[in-house]
């Protein structure tokens, strides 16, 4: 028995496209929270107290929105603004001393 040739089905390549599209809107978004989270760090080796705080809001607000769209999961953005905090107020604790 001859093989037919099997035919693509449109939904299939729709959902490709799509991927196609998420993953690049992910990759940005991921790129934004990398920014700010390495903002964040480096106004706090610099001793940049007055900056610091303005941006741990918005490498927070970057988590958030990462999450938000399920580019990464909930509980990985509130770790990670977790530790950032943490970190963020031992290097001020730090710093006051």
């Amino acid at each position: 028995m001859a093989k037919k040739k099997q035919m693509r089905h449109k939904s299939g390549l729709k959902a490709h496209r799509q991927s196609l599209k998420h993953a690049i809107h992910n990759a940005g978004l991921k790129k934004s929270v990398r920014l700010a989270v390495r903002a964040v760090m480096d106004a706090a080796k610099s001793q940049d107290i007055k900056g610091l705080s303005d941006l741990t809001g918005k490498a927070a607000a970057a988590l958030d929105k990462a999450a938000q769209s399920g580019t990464i999961h909930w509980k990985t953005a509130a770790r990670k603004k977790s530790r950032l905090a943490a970190s963020v107020n031992k290097l001020t604790a730090a710093a006051a001393k």
